[in-house]
């Protein structure tokens, strides 16, 4: 019998931008990077935006920026579920 490979996941590019001009550092953590703050660290752009790429596999994931040592939820994804914290993460959903 012949051995069969596993299938291999396809991930999607996915970029986070969050704009803060004064800002020192923003990160987007979430279900997909295990919530670890330093996996995703987004750079700054002249205009005061923030961003980074990264590739994920399909999937529905909770996540949120953190804005120098404070969590924000996305401005620009009305997408949203209640934690267990009692406030709120933005949903991401990959397909």
């Amino acid at each position: 019998m012949a051995k069969t490979k596993p299938e291999k996941t396809i991930k999607r590019k996915i970029q986070f931008e969050y704009h803060s001009p004064d800002a020192s550092e923003v990160t987007v953590v979430g279900d997909f990077n295990q919530w670890d703050p330093k996996k995703h660290i987004m750079q700054k752009k002249a205009t005061g935006d923030w961003a980074t790429t990264t590739m994920i596999p399909p999937g529905t994931y909770e996540y949120k920026f953190l804005v120098d040592g404070h969590w924000v939820e996305d401005p620009g994804n009305p997408e949203i579920r209640q934690n267990c914290f009692g406030t709120h993460n933005n949903i991401l959903k990959v397909s």
